[in-house]
């Protein structure tokens, strides 16, 4: 048997986000989040940025991107929160330091963020001396939104 009472208020959410997918359609659902996590992937590496990991194996809501070296990582994600409202989440054990995660997944998976963390991250990453050309990662997300 259970050993505590489930909190009424979680169940409610979980009703809530289970009738927002149906509304939206599993279909729709994941084409939404295939064509964000493109639009990402597009600004990146007009960034010059290197993903980590197996692109065979990567999945759609998370993406892991190599920290450059010479970037203090703890720096660019507290510079991003403070100045633009933008949470990217680091990594532990030993890729701590080395990897940041950007998630796409839910209700933040929209056209709107994803040009947003493109914008934040590519002048956060200007400010601390990255060689970057700026603009590129927006254009690039733009040109995946308008091949939609």
């Amino acid at each position: 048997l259970n050993h505590h009472t489930e909190a009424t208020s979680m169940l409610y959410a979980l009703r809530e986000g289970l009738r927002l997918v149906l509304e939206e359609g599993l279909d729709a659902r994941f084409q939404r989040h295939k064509l964000h996590e493109a639009a990402l992937l597009a600004g990146l590496h007009a960034m010059g940025l290197d993903c980590y990991g197996d692109k065979e194996h990567k999945i759609p809501v998370v993406t892991a991107i190599s920290i450059p070296d010479g970037v203090d990582g703890e720096s660019v994600r507290s510079m991003l929160l403070r100045d633009f409202e933008v949470e990217i989440a680091s990594s532990f054990g030993p890729l701590r330091g080395k990897i940041w995660r950007i998630g796409t997944m839910g209700y933040s998976c929209r056209q709107k963020n994803i040009l947003h963390v493109l914008s934040a991250l590519e002048a956060v990453l200007i400010r601390h001396k990255l060689s970057i050309d700026a603009g590129k990662a927006v254009q690039a997300a733009l040109d995946v939104y308008d091949r939609k």
